[in-house]
């Protein structure tokens, strides 16, 4: 290739071909990398800017405003007549940001001389949160007591990245009132953040763990608030954006009543077993104590694990709801299936006779009436009056255990009540089919006295006794045990009222149920009735007494009660109604190792029917003595 200079410029003459093609080549190559890569990029910036615009607006965003969270106060949970027993306050908690405390050793050190608290223990909350950002509050001491609440704020400048956080807590009528029933909160732990289906709650939240407090946790709880604040490049706060405040919780309204509750509690002061009182015509629980109570507040925060072992190691097992959960003999108040069964099917009429002689031989078994001497001639009537063992020994034989079962279960023994309260036992009514499936065994003839009387497989819970007692009462409709009256949001509008509910009616004729129930109220005013300590002035109580066996030792016959260790003591029942000629209230009570329902149980219920009539009626109405005179023996045997 060869150059020539000219006047007008420089001409490439004797251009190589293929030069000029490689040369084109790399032109175009160049040119589609260039297009390619300008491709790339406006692709890229499409994907970032259009497809993921949001996203990332949403993530500035983010970075830009800081939302911290307002909790929401539970609802208020009231008696029938409104008396509040469970409120809210504020409760004072302590908590270090750890972004505004450039010495946190000297901060911990001071803290816990101020709260009281070892520097380990406070180190190891510390530790607990230490992945969480440095601008998340971590709490470190909750509820703390005024003086130290003063103290700290007249100190605060002293104390870097400590400051005072005001969260709503439960407030109760008192510490111990109806705690079962009521439940307790406590912070919601990891299982239950990953099993919840709602995307609500975050760690440090309290939540209900029990009783009604976990039953109606969604209504109660309330919707959470958000403050809206702008933080900068190093997340400090600059300015308050917006505050969307938290919706409390429904309020509700039970079917309970605080007065009766405490007068119930207070008569099982130093005792362990179960209150229940049902509204007769309706269902609605009145009562449902069981002793010995928790300390709620003992809950807030979580329980110590000295206080822990102290309620496994207690013998008169308090962490049991014994309403619900206990399961015992029912003793003789199981009379009432027996006679019931009796009168319907026709094996005995209220004139029918059984002579007692204080005991019945059965096979090759002797059976025995609690009267040694024998009551003589027995009819219905003076049968359950005096509670006659071998008058129900004789008619459960004549029954069978299946017929017995029918009415037990049409009664609502054996099965759940349905009430909306956690872990309800079913209790057990034998039949022969149960017993081949559940023990692998015949069933044996003689076992059917045992049952007629309320002892052997027959298992029940202080509810199930007590909703029998009702339906009995009433006529024969069993009802679903409830205790929510009513359910109000924050506007105060009801989102629902209470409506009783029907479970089905009694297998039994309303004559033969007229003729227990007259039975009862002789057990409680006649001169040899075993439950006359629950007499009560202007009222006529028809009830039932109940000693149901929990192990027997035959070393132990005819040795006081006193004498016999604790959990060898016989469980006490009374199951009552009242007044008889237009019942209102059934009570059942269960005396754990309390010995015998007359002496033990009934006067509790007597407490309780006394508080619910207080005002009522006067004493010039009705006429019943006030409690067995002084020449009268109070009916103690059953």
């Amino acid at each position: 290739m060869v150059l020539r200079k000219r006047r007008v410029g420089t001409r490439i003459d004797n251009i190589d071909d293929a030069d000029l093609l490689l040369l084109k080549k790399r032109v175009d190559i160049a040119t589609m990398v260039i297009i390619s890569l300008i491709a790339i990029l406006i692709a890229r910036l499409w994907y970032l800017q259009i497809h993921l615009g949001e996203d990332y607006s949403h993530q500035a965003e983010e970075n830009r405003v800081r939302v911290q969270v307002i909790q929401a106060p539970r609802g208020i949970i009231t008696d029938r007549r409104g008396t509040v027993i469970v409120g809210n306050r504020p409760s004072f908690n302590v908590v270090w940001m750890k972004e505004d405390a450039p010495n946190p050793d000297e901060v911990i050190k001071a803290l816990a001389g101020i709260l009281h608290l070892d520097i380990p223990v406070l180190l190891d909350r510390v530790r607990a949160g230490s992945s969480q950002p440095p601008y998340m509050p971590l709490r470190l001491a909750e509820d703390i007591p005024w003086a130290e609440l003063v103290y700290l704020e007249n100190h605060r400048y002293q104390l870097p990245g400590v400051r005072i956080e005001v969260l709503p807590t439960r407030q109760y009528l008192n510490d111990e009132f109806a705690s079962h029933f009521i439940g307790y909160l406590g912070e919601i732990n990891k299982k239950e953040l990953e099993t919840r289906a709602d995307d609500i709650y975050q760690g440090g939240d309290q939540v209900g763990k029990t009783g009604v407090e976990a039953r109606h946790e969604a209504q109660l709880r309330g919707e959470k608030g958000r403050n809206y604040v702008e933080v900068d490049v190093r997340g400090f706060e600059q300015q308050q954006l917006q505050v969307q405040e938290p919706l409390p919780g429904a309020d509700f309204s039970l079917t309970l009543d605080a007065d009766l509750q405490q007068a119930a509690e207070r008569a099982m002061a130093g005792k362990a077993g179960a209150v229940v009182a049902l509204e007769v015509n309706t269902g609605r629980v009145l009562v449902l104590a069981s002793a010995p109570a928790i300390k709620l507040t003992q809950w807030a925060g979580g329980i110590s694990q000295k206080d822990w072992q102290a309620l496994l190691d207690n013998p008169m097992k308090p962490l049991v709801n014994k309403p619900l959960q206990g399961v015992y003999a029912p003793g003789s108040t199981y009379k009432i299936v027996t006679a019931l069964a009796g009168l319907s099917e026709g094996v005995i009429t209220p004139d029918t006779v059984i002579n007692c002689t204080g005991s019945l031989f059965f096979g090759n078994r002797h059976y025995g009436c609690w009267k040694h001497g024998g009551h003589g001639a027995v009819n219905l009537h003076r049968a359950l009056t005096e509670s006659c063992d071998v008058y129900f020994y004789t008619v459960g034989q004549r029954l069978g255990v299946d017929r017995l079962a029918q009415y037990a279960k049409s009664l609502g023994l054996g099965a759940v009540s349905g009430i909306d309260l956690e872990n309800e036992k079913a209790g057990v009514v034998p039949t022969k089919v149960w017993k081949k499936q559940a023990r692998k065994e015949s069933w044996q003839d003689g076992e059917t006295l045992s049952v007629a009387i309320g002892q052997g497989f027959d298992a029940t819970t202080p509810l199930q006794i007590c909703r029998m007692t009702a339906t009995l009462a009433n006529g024969g409709t069993l009802y679903r045990p409830q205790y929510v009256e009513a359910v109000a949001d924050a506007d105060g509008k009801f989102v629902s009222r209470f409506t009783p509910l029907v479970d089905g009616e009694v297998k039994g004729s309303r004559e033969a149920l007229a003729l227990v129930r007259a039975g009862l109220v002789s057990a409680v005013n006649e001169k040899h009735g075993t439950g006359s300590q629950a007499r009560l002035e202007g009222v006529l109580v028809g009830g039932k007494t109940g000693t149901a066996q929990v192990v027997r030792l035959e070393h132990y016959k005819g040795v006081a009660a006193a004498n016999i260790p604790y959990k060898y003591r016989d469980h006490a029942w009374f199951t009552c109604f009242a007044p008889a000629d237009k019942p209102e209230i059934a009570v059942t009570v269960l005396v754990e190792h309390g010995g015998h329902g007359g002496s033990a149980a009934a006067p509790v219920a007597r407490e309780v029917l006394k508080q619910y009539f207080a005002g009522k009626i006067g004493p010039s109405e009705g006429g019943q003595p006030l409690a067995p005179s002084a020449s009268e023996p109070a009916g103690d045997a059953d």
